[in-house]
């Protein structure tokens, strides 16, 4: 009797579950949603334009006609009721620091995922003049797009204006692409994931400068490849001063190919990023291997040098997606960029030597630097392997007229930048060593 009333309930709960699983699915999440948008503040109005897939538009309720078609004779109600809800209500939009109030909803329509108005700001605002769809448009609200241009009323069109669109709950995954138009006529543009947080569409150098002195921080104490290739540095030898030289040339060596691949005059082959990849975990493999054989300590800089090239082009390459906060300040940008990377290492420094020399202590010094070295080395070959393994998978690069010119042009700028460093330094040794001979007589 008990095991039929437990079947029976689990029937029950069997038949709840089916009962309820159309209407789950009527509201599933998308996966991707592609929003577009302009910003451009007039006068004493900032109009806000944006396009989303109706199928983001949940909990609305929606007038169908025959066959579960939009009834566009009303279907305005909820096109405005989602267009407040999911975007209005949601969107906030700041002049200086004080956030603007809600928008009034100048218009709403549905558009074909075939038109093409949002190409440009004034396509899309014209786009709301042209006549609708007509009522006998067979189309599905998860189909079409929904068109929207919110006001929001401001002191000065020539006001600092950031923006934190807070859309993430219309997808799992959802890009922003948004365009700001200043007064002046320039263009700022945005691709934004997610919650990216407060973003300011046209940033002050200061601004940007900090804002890029915490990316790079942040940037070089979240790279795993980068923080081992510096462990590989300090372990054969742990005196702090000598290894801020050899830190320093690495930072100069990778912000020479970060800073020329952000301006554009790097290799935009599809291939080469993989590349860089690789060649970041042989530069591990590398330093491993000489720490475990013997590192020639006088040198190291050289080495850390020519490694901080390829190590350049790894930054720049996720520098990429960070540069559109930058505003009209790229240069001021990536000069912040890199001197938040060398704060991260010098903090690197700070604390592995101190703990490093704890360490070592208790363990002989040339054992804990061999096996601290096979262990790194262990990952880097790994990582050799995984990263070469994609790299395999590109065809190789067609050689066409221009790839032996372009060639050429960077290893006669790697070479001149490689031998002017190499007599900086070369003139700060020996200026070094006459002073110390100046001293010892």
């Amino acid at each position: 009797m008990r095991l039929a009333r437990i079947a029976a309930l689990g029937l029950a709960l069997l038949g709840l579950l089916l009962a309820i699983a159309p209407s789950s699915r009527a509201h599933d999440v998308p996966d991707e949603v592609r929003v577009q948008a302009f910003v451009k503040p007039e006068a004493q109005a900032l109009k806000l334009v944006v396009r989303v897939p109706l199928k983001a538009m949940r909990d609305v309720d929606v007038p169908q006609r025959a066959g579960g078609f939009l009834d566009f004779s009303r279907v305005d109600t909820a096109l405005r009721d989602a267009a407040m809800l999911w975007l209005g209500n949601e969107i906030e939009l700041y002049e200086g620091d004080e956030r603007l109030p809600r928008p009034r909803l100048l218009a709403a329509r549905v558009s074909l995922e075939s038109d093409r108005s949002f190409a440009s700001y004034e396509g899309a605002l014209s786009h709301f003049e042209a006549p609708p769809l007509r009522n006998d448009t067979e189309l599905y609200w998860s189909q079409g797009l929904l068109d929207v241009l919110l006001e929001y009323p401001i002191r000065s069109d020539r006001s600092q204006f950031s923006i934190r669109p807070h859309l993430e709950r219309l997808g799992i995954k959802v890009n922003v692409v948004l365009r700001f138009l200043l007064p002046s006529g320039e263009t700022r543009a945005f691709d934004l994931h997610g919650d990216p947080g407060r973003v300011l569409l046209d940033p002050r150098w200061y601004q940007a400068a900090l804002g890029f002195v915490y990316s790079g921080f942040v940037h070089i104490l979240g790279g795993t490849d980068h923080l081992l290739f510096l462990l590989c540095l300090v372990v054969p030898f742990r005196r702090f001063w000598p290894l801020v030289a050899i830190v320093t040339a690495f930072t100069v060596a990778h912000s020479i190919t970060l800073i020329a691949t952000a301006l554009g005059h790097g290799p935009g082959a599809l291939w080469f990023p993989p590349l860089i990849e690789v060649l970041i975990a042989a530069s591990i493999f590398y330093m491993a291997l000489e720490n475990v054989l013997g590192p020639g300590l006088r040198r190291r800089w050289i080495v850390a040098f020519g490694f901080g090239l390829v190590h350049g082009f790894g930054f720049a390459y996720g520098l990429q997606q960070m540069l559109q906060f930058a505003g009209a300040h790229l240069v001021t940008s990536l000069l912040a960029f890199n001197a938040g990377v060398e704060l991260g290492q010098l903090l690197v420094l700070i604390v592995a030597i101190p703990a490093l020399d704890l360490a070592f202590r208790h363990v002989p010094e040339r054992i804990a630097t061999i096996v601290l070295s096979l262990l790194v080395g262990h990952t880097a070959w790994h990582w050799l392997l995984e990263r070469w393994e994609r790299l395999s998978k590109f065809p190789w690069p067609a050689v066409t007229p221009e790839a032996p010119a372009g060639v050429v042009r960077w290893l006669f700028a790697l070479v001149l930048v490689s031998g002017l460093a190499w007599f900086v330094f070369e003139a700060i040794r020996r200026r070094k060593l006459g002073a110390s001979e100046a001293r010892e007589d």
